[in-house]
């Protein structure tokens, strides 16, 4: 054969390994293949007839404990994972650290039906701190973990020492401002269509004003390994009912309700907005702006505190550690009821 015909073909064999590594590996529907950084456990309990997983990191503190417990909810596009530096952070000062990830999410069941609501979350939540003989602990819960460490603390009170929100949606009720319903089947059809490429550019534009950071394509191979493998169609199926929950939803009327310190850990260049992509011109224009919503609900809640990152977005615990650690582990410290 004259190398004139084989030259193309062993070219195009050189360059599969680097298409595949381009495409991203793909993990199970649990998860798996993905490596978290500490030793992931599984919680196992029936809920709603079903026999269901539930991840969790359960992180004992590094160094001289101080008894408290710190439970870390992740959000829509995160898992208990991209808490890593937070955990260290927490553990480091002295805090026991769970980081459960939820029904329907990275390394937790994914079942073929779920009546998702944040209540049913937070009840999970719970029993698995009952099973892991936690009374009572802070909690702090990022984005769509903002809603439901929300729910949590008005439906267990006596349970939660401090709340604490990392740049939670449902800041806003976004149906009530005008932002079209979609159906469920809507939704997992745009679930199904999920890339990496997809992916990066929502959370670089939305999430971080446009920067991004070489270590947050660990978190986007992440979810999109989840969205190309072997359980696609069940992460898509659950990713549509857990939005239509976001949205369905909202919290938004009831922080008034909070009777637990909370704090308000805002990046103020967040833009993040359930359904902004197919809102009316007029209705994009006044939805996701963080600077003004995290203000706005500050004075909502009774005892808030404010502390605003400016020119980061939707998360700043990522985006600059040790900044964010240095403001949450202050105003933790304030509210230590070792202390009183």
């Amino acid at each position: 054969m004259s190398p004139s015909r084989w030259l193309p073909s062993l070219l195009l064999t050189a360059a599969l390994p680097v298409l595949a590594h381009a495409e991203g590996p793909a993990y199970g529907p649990q998860l798996q293949g993905f490596d978290y950084p500490y030793t992931v456990k599984h919680f196992a309990f029936q809920s709603q007839g079903k026999s269901l997983q539930m991840g969790y990191m359960d992180v004992a503190a590094h160094g001289k404990a101080n008894g408290r417990s710190v439970v870390l909810l992740h959000g829509k596009n995160f898992c208990g994972a991209t808490w890593d530096s937070s955990i260290k952070a927490l553990s480091e000062a002295g805090y026991r650290v769970i980081a459960p990830d939820q029904i329907g999410f990275c390394t937790s069941s994914k079942p073929d039906n779920y009546q998702y609501t944040f209540q049913q979350l937070a009840t999970n939540t719970q029993q698995l701190l009952k099973a892991l003989g936690i009374q009572k602990a802070t909690l702090l819960g990022h984005s769509t973990g903002g809603m439901l460490a929300t729910r949590y603390a008005l439906q267990y009170p006596e349970q939660v020492e401090q709340l604490a929100l990392v740049n939670p949606i449902g800041l806003e009720d976004w149906k009530a401002l005008g932002v079209p319903y979609r159906t469920v089947d809507q939704w997992n059809e745009r679930e199904l269509k999920v890339t990496a490429e997809s992916i990066r550019e929502y959370e670089r534009s939305t999430y971080y004003a446009g920067h991004w950071k070489p270590e947050f394509d660990r978190w986007v191979d992440m979810l999109a390994g989840l969205s190309k493998g072997p359980g696609k169609a069940q992460v898509a199926w659950n990713s549509a009912l857990i939005y239509d929950m976001i949205f369905t939803q909202p919290v938004y009327y009831e922080f008034k309700d909070l009777k637990v310190p909370t704090l308000l850990l805002i990046g103020t260049s967040d833009t993040t907005a359930i359904g902004k992509d197919i809102a009316p011109p007029a209705v994009k224009a006044k939805i996701g702006h963080y600077e003004v919503l995290g203000k706005q609900v500050a004075q909502l809640i009774p005892q808030s505190t404010l502390i605003e990152f400016p020119g980061l977005g939707h998360a700043p615990q990522m985006e600059e550690p040790a900044k964010f650690h240095q403001a949450l582990l202050g105003w933790l410290s304030k509210y230590n009821p070792v202390r009183g």
